[in-house]
């Protein structure tokens, strides 16, 4: 822990969902925006480890950071909005906690003692908030805590920032509480009860809250604000007003136009230097809000009922879209119905683009082979990502190589395994942790699709699959028409497939969206979108 850095301990009440991410994301923007170098980190009640082995429609998205942690979806918020790379240190749960704790106890570094909540607990939670700020030196570090006040689960993290408000003081620690003011349609009128409910179960916890957050669909009135103050005992102008948001990326200038990030830096006794530069942002939000042309793109998914679980690919998009002056009106398609190969035919007619998206298992997979076939041969505009490339391996194979029984050995028991099981997977048995994760490098060849998007020889790019492209079929292939663009020079592994004859057809074994953000878009996603513009023209 550095007494220099200051720690901003984000909470929430009411009810889940209400944004604590994004408030994060957007006042670390702008504190980053005034030259404050800052990070932000979530701490999640549940008892996983991670949310790695928790299905997509329990958790949404599961983002992967370079250093290979499997994380909360927000950490891709942090790094779109901030432009800087998380890791394992930025999103710890509860069930981390428990583990380093009684590993600990195994490890006898109690000396005999009765392990307890209250100090084990809540000190390896302590020293989770300070460790983030350990290696690279921050000035300030917000500290999103999941869940609402008053859950079970959150009972040692909240206690455990109490503590540390205490031990780092007054004026190098605050809480900003991020509550719900509801609108009584019956009644037509807003209601602070519940946000003065959530602010007292925060006092029975030892903590009064420094800021308030009220989120809010209607104008929260001077003389609500006022109310809201006087019974939760906080300033004024510290009961700041969070409206819906046409996109997420315009909540940084409303808590700007709620002095949101000049109140932080008085209660944290940090001058307010100069106005934040936001000329990046808002030259983005502009774009973003005056495209000059809309194209479809089909998103062929296992979990599209619940977007969330796509969280970086949207967001990909919609950075890539801005950057091309473009629309992009994603077309969510349940890759089951796919399956039949005549009711795919039908409903992929009229797309401008197909993207099929990653995922695991077997379920929707032939919907997905169907797809990419279907932008093969139709000449649409391709890209895969992940289980997306895999299902155009297995499609092309099936197509050109004369392989019928051509599939993963994920999915069934074939003759021809063109995707198989990385051979460093094969005597895994465990579930979570154990998939190639993280950030690994590839070598792209001179003169392909891959290259020219890219525009160098050696990327970098973050991983999370267990099976690969299957090395024994490479020759066949590459004659057929498919090459292999992008290489892992260590080991080997396909990372990029691309037909160069098709108008626009890649994918790629790792995932991209990981990387893209308002700052630097992904240019898989700026060149896929490049091209749909151009062949729907």
């Amino acid at each position: 822990m550095s007494s220099q850095t200051k720690y901003i301990f984000v909470t929430g009440g009411v009810t889940s969902s209400l944004g604590k991410g994004i408030i994060s994301a957007s006042l670390a923007k702008l504190l980053q925006a005034r030259g404050y170098s800052v990070t932000i980190q979530k701490f999640d009640p549940y008892i996983n480890i991670d949310p790695g082995t928790m299905n997509p429609y329990e958790h949404g998205e599961c983002y992967v950071t370079d250093d290979g942690a499997e994380t909360d979806l927000d950490l891709g918020h942090y790094e779109r909005f901030l432009n800087i790379p998380t890791s394992q240190a930025n999103n710890v749960t509860t069930g981390r906690i428990y583990y380093n704790v009684i590993k600990k106890e195994r490890d006898g570094e109690y000396l005999g003692k009765t392990v307890q909540v209250v100090p084990h607990i809540t000190d390896e939670i302590k020293n989770n908030f300070y460790k983030v700020s350990e290696d690279s030196k921050y000035d300030i570090v917000i500290t999103e805590i999941g869940g609402c006040v008053g859950d079970i689960e959150a009972l040692p993290f909240i206690e455990a920032v109490r503590q540390a408000r205490f031990d780092l003081g007054s004026s190098n620690a605050l809480n900003i509480h991020l509550t719900l003011v509801p609108y009584l349609s019956a009644a037509g009128e807003l209601k602070t009860k519940p946000t003065q409910h959530s602010v007292k179960q925060l006092l029975e916890a030892g903590i009064q809250p420094n800021i308030l957050v009220c989120r809010t669909e209607h104008e929260l009135p001077m003389d609500m604000r006022r109310k809201i103050a006087q019974f939760c005992n906080v300033d004024l102008n510290a009961v700041i007003e969070s409206r819906d948001a046409s996109t997420i990326y315009d909540v940084p200038l409303m808590m700007r136009k709620e002095k949101l990030d000049e109140i932080a830096l008085m209660k944290l006794n940090l001058p307010a230097y100069n106005e934040p530069n936001l000329t990046n942002w808002n030259a983005f939000l502009q774009k973003l809000k005056n495209p000059t042309q809309t194209v479809k793109v089909g998103l062929i998914g296992k979990y599209v009922e619940l977007p969330d679980a796509y969280k970086s690919i949207t967001e990909g998009f919609i950075h890539a879209g801005a950057i091309n002056e473009c629309k992009v009106d994603l077309e969510w398609i349940k890759a089951e119905e796919l399956e039949d190969n005549d009711n795919a035919e039908v409903r992929l007619q009229g797309l401008d683009g197909i993207l099929v998206a990653p995922g695991f298992g077997e379920r929707g997979m032939e919907g997905k082979v169907n797809a990419a076939s279907f932008a093969r041969k139709n000449n649409v505009p391709f890209f895969g990502i992940c289980l997306g490339m895999q299902a155009s391996v297995i499609a092309f194979a099936r197509d050109m190589l004369n392989l019928p029984g051509a599939n993963s050995a994920e999915m069934a028991d074939t003759p021809d395994p063109v995707i198989d099981i990385m051979e460093e997977q094969k005597s895994i048995s465990q579930m979570g942790g154990t998939m190639r994760l993280g950030a690994y490098p590839c070598e792209l060849k001179k003169g392909t699709l891959a290259y020219r998007i890219y525009g160098k020889g050696l990327i970098s790019e973050r991983h999370r699959h267990r099976y690969e492209f299957n090395n024994k079929y490479l020759e066949e292939f590459e004659k057929k028409g498919m090459i292999a663009s992008g290489i892992n020079p260590e080991t080997g592994l396909v990372e990029i497939v691309e037909i160069p004859e098709h108008p626009y057809y890649i994918a790629a074994q790792f995932h991209p969206e990981y990387k893209s953000t308002v700052e630097n878009p992904h240019p898989l996603f700026v060149n896929f979108i490049k091209a749909v513009v151009e062949n729907k023209k």
